[in-house]
């Protein structure tokens, strides 16, 4: 199989200050560790992901939020100090250009595999998005990459169903804000309970499965939520694509969450979301980078992750 792998070096150039849990050395340790196992070898490299336009983030954004943004922006390319837009989120001079990126990646990468240049992809990209909502910016996102793309899929490119898959270990808010009641989406997922940004036990609509699991919840439980809950689920919409929104934080070294999961989980998650993509989606999966914080397991998540889907 083809996976083309998305990234800019635009996105290691935002920078949330020292000690921040989302820094560019995420990037740098996927790369790496790609790098050392010969993965990066395998894969069709796109490191110039282009610019995401105005009208690619309007599909999933709101016109006065997409502005305010840009004035925030603006106000930090002159001043060229950091400025919050909330209390775990910052912009500093480069983000802008980063987030950009980032949309871009997805977009690009939807175009990609949708020609049939390659049959999957990963971006590896940040800000990541799946926390951002249709008005606001928060929990480290800016624009919602995974969203921003389902939409261009469906609204650019003529798909009638799109099935978007979260296993960060946040639940994805601003992904479910933007597509709620959407009924050419489907969402599912899992996530920590009682956990930032603590919403979700309750979906905003019947188009998504949020599934809350308590802390120290480990591989077999999860396994079983894909298996008994998500897949049925997926096999009766039958998508004709799948986006992923790919957070390694619910990986058991990852002090962001308290889940259990390990590399063979992501693995075995991605091998069920392939075999549904090759029945119902000629195989198309874009999936895009969110959480992960402890630098190894990271990398050693998204490689597992990888690697299923190039076959390798």
């Amino acid at each position: 199989m083809t996976t083309a792998f998305f990234s800019h070096a635009d996105c290691r150039r935002h920078d949330m200050g020292p000690g921040h849990p989302e820094s560019p050395a995420r990037l740098a340790a996927i790369e790496d560790h790609f790098l050392a196992t010969g993965l990066a070898d395998v894969l069709l490299r796109h490191d110039d992901a282009p610019i995401a336009r105005q009208q690619d983030l309007a599909h999933a954004h709101a016109g006065n939020y997409l502005s305010e943004l840009d004035e925030t922006f603006a106000r930090v390319a002159e001043t060229g100090e950091l400025a919050s837009v909330d209390p775990d989120t910052a912009a500093c001079r480069f983000t802008r250009q980063a987030a950009l990126r980032a949309a871009g990646a997805a977009v690009a990468a939807t175009d990609l595999v949708l020609d049939g240049q390659a049959e999957n992809a990963f971006c590896a990209i940040r800000p990541p998005g799946h926390h951002a909502t249709r008005e606001a910016a928060m929990g480290f996102c800016f624009y919602n990459n995974v969203a921003i793309a389902a939409r261009h899929a469906l609204d650019v490119r003529g798909l009638q169903r799109v099935a978007i898959v979260d296993f960060d270990v946040h639940h994805g808010n601003g992904t479910e804000d933007i597509i709620a009641g959407d009924e050419r989406v489907l969402m599912v997922s899992f996530f920590q309970d009682q956990l930032y940004p603590f919403c979700g036990n309750v979906p905003m609509a019947d188009n998504m499965l949020n599934v809350p699991v308590p802390a120290y919840t480990k591989g077999p439980e999860v396994r079983e939520i894909v298996e008994y809950q998500w897949l049925p689920l997926l096999e009766k919409f039958r998508p004709e694509m799948i986006f992923v929104s790919a957070g390694f934080d619910a990986h058991r070294d990852d002090d962001l969450g308290r889940m259990g999961l390990v590399e063979a989980d992501y693995e075995w998650i991605t091998a069920r979301l392939l075999d549904v993509a090759k029945r119902h989606a000629q195989g198309r999966i874009v999936s895009c980078l969110e959480g992960g914080y402890n630098l190894g397991a990271l990398a050693r998540s998204a490689a597992a992750h990888v690697r299923v889907l190039a076959g390798v």
